[in-house]
């Protein structure tokens, strides 16, 4: 069978055929150009198998799956997106107006009616389709809202081309008669290599959809579409359950409560038994990705860390709030991350974390030449130094997960009002005893965590709902979701969190950050005339020795900040990215979203 690893070396003969049979416009705005057929494609099930395999090329590849987070309300990173800074965005910088890979996939819907195949097989391949162009129209309802919605491959003469933009309710339709049409169609029930699309990632993929809309429709009042939120809700809750009925996919514990959430992410070879799709790697074609690089360079990639306000959401080992405790705002950090939820260790640089240096396993603790904020990400890196300069990481990485599935379905119930302890217990509940929670994990809960409420969610009084986004929040870190969780629950003021991070005992005095004995760090607005040696010290001071704003400073509670002098206020017409201003000028029915 077919194996995406081929994609990431592009040799899919399918991308080369797609570029003779699809050949056309580039943008909807554009005028697309005749191309001539090959029948032979579309008379055997060879035929549109290599055809279909330039459809994945719409995936993610690790690179993009690694970054998917990078703007986040919890993580700090080198510089403000300019999306986020009043006044330096506008709609001659917004891209992703691009239409290319639409009509590819049409085309093929167009074409597929050959009597030589099977019904079966072309149903099959037909449902692929659909599930690609279902993915495609998602990507676009999520940055554009109102889309217009094509289902032929268009030619200079459709009137189509030149029109304005359907509505919201037809496209989260169209998509979802799409997946519905998919999810009865392909055949592939199970791949062991987690590459391919198969029943079960098309069920995941619609309860992604329909609990992305059905919250947008309950929280964003402003679009009058709240009586169908529910309807989605409820069809978010029965894909993600059949999934969870199919028995295939399962929560992975090996390795124990201290390994299993970061295995997910570290191996060559995916998780089978949770992973369900993953960007695959393969050292032996010389495929690998840049998650190191990334993640621990000074220059190369976005620096993310976390923020504390943020890992203040941990919960302690035990169950109860970290922020119950009455010295949470001025535990140094080598105290505050012990005895938390396990994800904690499995997700920053803390404790008796270690890293391969040569030959060497060698202690870890965060590096300021990495972290802004002392909360140094590991989830997606590897353990070996020698992969941090390069695309030489060789971990695949997932874009689909059961434990996503669980929470949708828990999500999705507990908005509905029909979340049930039995609920609970399967989905959030069992992370958490995944994560080495020991308190009561079988049953929902009843009682409001006025920490995560005021900081996050203060509109929601429902204790289970705001337990499970919470769940949400830390299972999914730095996999992409939390930018579009905040776009769907309307809560775009978060972006504008402060970055801050740990808390600074005093100045001028080297800390131990993972308690080896060892000091790692020291903050000073003077440097010491005598600075010990080993130690990393790093100015907080307001101004910099060149006479320019410390974007590294600590504010009133002695938290390390960073990019203070930098504003970001959110205005709501950021829930939609705006209509490119090159398109709508060739284009101006396409109009323009609100504020832009």
């Amino acid at each position: 069978m077919f194996s995406i690893k081929f994609k990431y070396i592009n040799l899919l003969a399918g991308v080369v055929l797609a570029s003779i049979i699809a050949a056309g416009c580039k943008k909807l705005d554009q005028e697309p150009k005749s191309a001539a057929t090959n029948s032979a494609v579309f008379g055997s099930v060879n035929g549109l198998q290599l055809y279909a395999n330039s459809f994945y090329e719409n995936l993610p590849d690790a690179g993009a799956l690694v970054r998917s987070d990078a703007m986040a309300d919890y993580a700090a990173r080198t510089s403000v997106p300019d999306f986020l800074r009043p006044g330096a965005y506008n709609a001659q910088q917004s891209t992703g107006w691009t239409w290319t890979a639409l009509r590819n996939i049409n085309y093929f819907l167009a074409n597929n009616n050959r009597p030589t195949v099977a019904e079966d097989q072309r149903r099959n391949f037909n449902g692929l389709a659909r599930f690609f162009r279902a993915w495609f129209y998602f990507d676009k309802l999520k940055r554009f809202g109102d889309v217009p919605w094509i289902s032929t491959p268009m030619n200079a003469d459709d009137p189509k081309l030149y029109g304005g933009r359907d509505s919201r309710a037809l496209v989260v339709d169209s998509i979802i008669a799409d997946l519905d049409y998919a999810a009865q169609n392909i055949i592939l029930t199970n791949d062991n290599s987690r590459t391919q699309i198969t029943k079960n990632i098309v069920y995941a993929f619609k309860s992604r959809v329909c609990l992305f809309e059905g919250t947008f429709r309950k929280y964003h009042t402003e679009y009058d579409l709240g009586s169908s939120a529910n309807g989605l809700l409820q069809q978010a809750a029965d894909a993600a359950k059949t999934v969870m009925d199919a028995n295939a996919f399962s929560l992975s514990t090996a390795g124990g409560t201290g390994a299993a959430y970061r295995q997910l992410f570290t191996g060559t070879t995916p998780v089978a038994a949770e992973v369900m799709l993953a960007a695959v790697v393969d050292p032996a074609l010389g495929v690998f990705n840049d998650a190191n690089w990334y993640w621990t360079s000074a220059t190369y990639g976005d620096r993310l860390s976390l923020i504390r306000t943020f890992v203040n959401t941990y919960l302690n080992i035990d169950g109860t709030p970290f922020t119950g405790r009455t010295d949470y705002k001025t535990l140094p950090f080598v105290e505050e991350v012990k005895g938390r939820d396990m994800r904690l260790q499995q997700t920053i640089r803390m404790g008796t974390y270690t890293r391969l240096n040569g030959t060497m396993q060698e202690v870890a603790p965060p590096v300021f030449s990495y972290t802004y904020t002392g909360y140094q990400p590991i989830k997606l890196t590897q353990d070996d130094a020698s992969m941090d300069g390069g695309s030489r990481n060789t971990n695949s990485i997932p874009s689909f997960r059961y434990a996503e599935v669980l929470l949708n379905y828990a999500e999705a119930k507990a908005e509905l009002g029909t979340l049930t302890d039995a609920d609970w217990n399967i989905t959030a509940g069992a992370l958490r005893r995944r994560a080495g929670i020991t308190g009561n994990t079988s049953t929902k809960p009843t009682v409001i965590d006025s920490y995560l409420q005021t900081n996050y969610f203060p509109a929601i009084t429902d204790a289970s709902l705001l337990e499970i986004r919470r769940e949400r929040s830390i299972e999914l870190v730095f996999e992409g979701f939390r930018f579009n969780d905040i776009i769907r629950w309307k809560r775009g003021p978060l972006m504008d969190m402060a970055w801050n991070g740990f808390y600074v005992p005093e100045l001028n005095t080297p800390l131990d950050l993972n308690g080896d004995g060892k000091l790692d760090v020291a903050f000073y607005r003077t440097m010491p005339a005598s600075p010990v040696a080993g130690v990393t010290y790093v100015s907080v001071a307001d101004n910099l020795a060149n006479g320019t704003v410390n974007p590294q400073r600590l504010n009133s509670a002695n938290e390390l900040t960073w990019l203070t002098n930098v504003q970001r206020q959110w205005d709501d017409k950021y829930y939609l990215y705006p209509i490119p201003e090159a398109d709508r000028l060739i284009n101006p029915k396409l109009g323009q979203n609100p504020g832009w």
